[in-house]
């Protein structure tokens, strides 16, 4: 593809601006559905354990959307770590039923093993990962991916805790997650509202040089993937999504919180440490460019947006 004039995103993050993006954005020529043009510029992977009732209308439904809403090449990566259901026999079948849809299959268990994988094979240039429940509405795709894209930022984040959120979910889920960003803040001093929303993007070079650094392999991969990369002095973009709590997950909350928070008391540890430090502070030296894309996409991705009044 050409390459397009650099330039950044203003006025994202506001609600009311994901339909207006995305039907600016439609009016610019899409590849047909699947067609990758060699190579895929987003990739969205979806990772899953045993989720065999929701995986093929999922992944249906994040097809039909990327479709119609991207306007670059896409792929869509199913991320299996060890199901032991009838998950692997669907995730094949729709890999070889729809183009641009991939199954990768890892014989241990981990969600942070799962991304680490397939983003680390990826050939785009950004890299998405969303839950399969889909608690997150998709609306918020394309202003997730085009401050990447753009060069405006390192990592997109959905956050269900910042002005402009609609949540629907339990007290206790509700609790957890708000104690939990608010030990982050005060222990690991982070900046970012909800380190834990299924539905983040990373520029795929950024992420290259960060996962060697990233220890966890479960549930507090994102969480230390964000943390490095705000020590590291990368932008990290939030954009308030809708979501609706999955009442069939099958997440361990104790479990999962207890874990996170013996994670947070190791990186408090390890980022003392000079060599993590120095290591941080070289790759955020580095400066963000656009990535290359054609003159008309270009023109839609890198002009302002008018925030929603």
């Amino acid at each position: 593809m050409a390459g397009a004039e650099a330039g950044h995103i203003s006025g994202l993050g506001a609600a009311g601006n994901v339909t207006g993006m995305t039907e600016t954005l439609r009016a610019v020529k899409s590849p047909p559905p699947g067609q990758v043009a060699g190579r895929p510029v987003v990739e969205i992977v979806l990772p899953i354990y045993n989720e065999q009732a929701a995986l093929e209308a999922s992944v249906r439904r994040v097809y039909a959307f990327t479709a119609t809403a991207l306007w670059v090449p896409w792929r869509i990566t199913i991320a299996d770590n060890a199901s032991s259901d009838a998950s692997p026999a669907i995730g094949r079948r729709l890999a070889g039923e729809l183009s641009g849809v991939r199954y990768l299959r890892l014989e241990r268990k981990g969600r942070g093993r799962a991304l680490r994988s397939a983003w680390s094979q990826s050939p785009a240039d950004v890299v998405v990962y969303m839950d399969v429940d889909l608690s997150t509405d998709l609306g918020a795709l394309v202003p997730l991916i085009a401050p990447l894209l753009s060069g405006h930022s390192a990592i997109a984040i959905g956050s269900r805790l910042t002005r402009g959120a609609c949540v629907t979910r339990g007290w206790k889920r509700e609790v957890i997650s708000r104690c939990y960003n608010r030990i982050l803040r005060s222990v690991l001093r982070v900046r970012f509202t909800d380190a834990q929303c299924g539905f983040k993007a990373i520029r795929a070079d950024i992420a290259a040089q960060l996962l060697p650094l990233v220890e966890d392999e479960a549930w507090f991969f994102d969480t230390e993937l964000l943390v490095l990369a705000e020590r590291a002095g990368l932008r990290i973009h939030e954009i308030p999504v809708d979501w609706v709590d999955d009442l069939d997950s099958r997440v361990d909350i104790v479990a999962t919180a207890a874990a996170d928070l013996r994670g947070v008391v190791r990186m408090r540890r390890q980022l003392r440490a000079p060599e993590l430090r120095r290591r941080l502070a070289a790759i955020g030296s580095a400066p963000l460019r656009p990535v290359p894309m054609s003159a008309a996409v270009g023109r839609a991705v890198l002009r302002p947006l008018t925030p929603a009044a």
